[in-house]
């Protein structure tokens, strides 16, 4: 273990651990976070929650209600998921819904699966998609508003192969409560009426302008009553018919149309992408990680989503580095354990640019996407961390044979939900759920939204030199996401120890592992981990949360070479630990989640 010492005052090592949490600060301005998926909109006291039976997470109050509905009459964590993911489609249409995608962990107290409901490329989408006509990337929104970026929606599809296999009640059932919400309505809550107003270009949709906004282009007052007729009549489809009523017939011609027709920036989805779409089953990617430092010391099996996800690659790299480290002897409120993680995440992040992408294109390094987190290569990495700041990292070599990829030059990405459950008889589940940027698309088809999926890829194809990106564009590719359900084992008897994930855009890797830390190192509660100061590095500046730390913490970072950035942080972390028999769970006061169970 390379120890490493920063030249800080005694002062600054006296800083208390009040001083950075759990009080939250006024949420800033909008415009100061950087790589955010949604703005702020204010912070809000959450207690944490306790239950002996069962759980649901969710990312609002009526979605996580749903779930619990579903759980109290005997359904299993599958079955609680599709009622609330129905729900969110209708109260969160700004993170998620059934023109998007979504990564579903489930564990069925036996085994661990994987389902990969990632949106597609379409087959007419080429690698110069994102590019304009002069050879340079497209700006982001120009890429996204639109029919370019959408890509083939995968989660209704992905959630009924999870059911027929999990789920305890039928599928129709599980669609009633966002069916009555859509009819009967749902009050507009601050939230939603705050990025409504701040969003540019869901006003230019004709559908969403109708649906939203007033007829001066205004976002409807908080409280008003949203009905959606029209999604409730697709959603009565869906439930009557299975996934087919959204991939055949009148429906995806609506989606097509929408995407194809669109008067200055058409895509390429056709008829043919949706009705072959089909989700994936993958091998999650379990890694064990040593608790140094907790009393009793333990192990865990941390599982998450494998690639075309970077998440699980990510967070099991910053572990396993900070471990070769200093870091576990230190609290969180010395800045020396800010160096040490930062300087994790940059190494991380380099590995994620060079090497992460859909499976089914992209081989992983020397075969297994394992190497890039095997202890001997991650001891080597962490051997590259000094007193001071890297600033930017380069990508390793897990494999003796050098990669033909270039790094993917870093970019924007964007929004998501998480839902965390566990039921009654043992399953426990942890989804992660899309439509990429704050409202997609902007474009609306009969209630709900479309998701600008393909803006994941990278813009750029190749580098320079001409070497192609490993995560580029190309027909039926499934994009590169950071998208992080997870779920905790204890290593020794295998029993659940917690679920949990997060969105914002590729800060959701920083978010989950400062639950993942703090939870099975420190010894917090969920709710309390949650509640601490967000921070991270995407292989650059060292980004910390907006007004939540004392300024002598943010210079001893600066003295150690650390270019650092205080910028709104809005994660959504939603979790659920196992704790001697009941249940703790924690939802993020950045946002609109709850806890709610037996």
């Amino acid at each position: 273990m390379k120890l490493v010492c920063l030249a800080l005052t005694t002062a600054l090592l006296a800083i208390g651990c009040s001083n950075l949490a759990p009080a939250l600060a006024p949420a800033p301005a909008a415009g100061t976070a950087l790589h955010q998926p949604e703005g702020p909109s204010g912070v809000s006291t959450q207690p944490g929650w306790h239950g002996r039976r069962f759980a649901v997470a969710t990312a609002h109050p009526l979605a996580s209600e749903a779930g619990q509905q579903v759980l109290v009459a005997g359904g299993s964590a599958i079955d609680a998921a599709i009622a609330a993911q129905m729900v969110l489609t209708i109260v969160e249409p700004q993170s998620s819904g059934i023109g998007g995608g979504a990564f579903l962990l489930y564990h069925d107290g036996r085994e661990t699966v994987a389902f990969d409901g990632r949106e597609t490329a379409p087959a007419a989408a080429g690698e110069t998609l994102l590019m304009r006509p002069d050879g340079k990337p497209m700006d982001f929104h120009d890429a996204v508003v639109g029919g370019r970026a959408v890509g083939v929606p995968g989660a209704v599809r992905m959630l009924e192969v999870a059911h027929a296999r999990y789920g305890r009640l039928p599928w129709a059932s599980l669609f009633e409560p966002a069916i009555r919400l859509a009819d009967s309505g749902f009050p507009l809550g601050a939230r939603l009426y705050a990025l409504l107003e701040s969003d540019p270009h869901l006003r230019k949709d004709p559908g969403a302008a109708a649906y939203f906004y007033d007829p001066d282009g205004r976002a409807l007052a908080t409280g008003t009553l949203l009905r959606n007729p029209a999604l409730a009549a697709v959603l009565r489809l869906i439930a009557a018919e299975g996934s087919p009523a959204l991939y055949q017939g009148e429906i995806a011609q609506a989606i097509v149309d929408k995407v194809a027709k669109h008067p200055y920036n058409p895509g390429t989805l056709s008829m043919a992408d949706l009705t072959t779409y089909s989700p994936k089953e993958r091998t999650p990617l379990c890694t064990r990680y040593a608790s140094r430092t907790a009393e009793p010391a333990r192990t865990y099996r941390i599982c998450g989503f494998p690639p075309p996800s970077s998440g699980a690659v990510a967070i099991a790299q910053i572990l396993g580095i900070l471990n070769h480290t200093e870091a576990p002897f230190l609290p969180f409120e010395d800045p020396r354990w800010m160096h040490f993680y930062s300087e994790a995440s940059r190494l991380a992040f380099a590995d994620r640019a060079q090497y992460v992408a859909d499976p089914d294109f992209v081989s992983a390094p020397a075969g297994d996407w394992l190497s890039l987190v095997r202890p001997d290569y991650l001891a080597a990495r962490a051997r590259l961390i000094g007193p001071m700041s890297m600033q930017v990292a380069r990508p390793g070599l897990p494999s003796p044979e050098r990669s033909s990829h270039a790094p993917m030059p870093e970019q924007a990405e964007y929004g998501t939900s998480h839902i965390s459950i566990v039921d009654a008889y043992g399953n426990a589940l942890a989804m992660t759920s899309t439509i990429e940027d704050a409202f997609g698309a902007r474009q609306m088809v009969r209630g709900f939204l479309l998701n600008n999926e393909l803006t994941d890829f990278s813009f750029t194809p190749t580098d320079a030199s001409g070497a192609p990106v490993a995560n580029r564009v190309q027909p039926g590719k499934r994009p590169r996401s950071s998208m992080s359900p997870t779920l905790v084992f204890d290593d020794d008897t295998g029993e659940l120890v917690m679920s949990g994930g997060s969105p914002g855009g590729a800060l959701i890797i920083h978010y989950t592992a400062k639950l993942l830390y703090a939870t099975l190192n420190w010894g917090f509660a969920p709710q309390q981990a949650i509640d601490l100061p967000n921070f991270g590095s995407l292989n650059g500046p060292t980004l910390l949360e907006e007004k939540r730390f004392p300024p002598a913490f943010v210079e001893a970072l600066r003295a150690a070479g650390h270019e650092v950035k205080e910028v709104g942080m809005t994660s959504g972390v939603q979790a659920i630990r196992k704790d001697h028999g009941s249940y703790v769970g924690g939802a993020d006061p950045r946002r609109e989640g709850r806890v709610m169970g037996e």
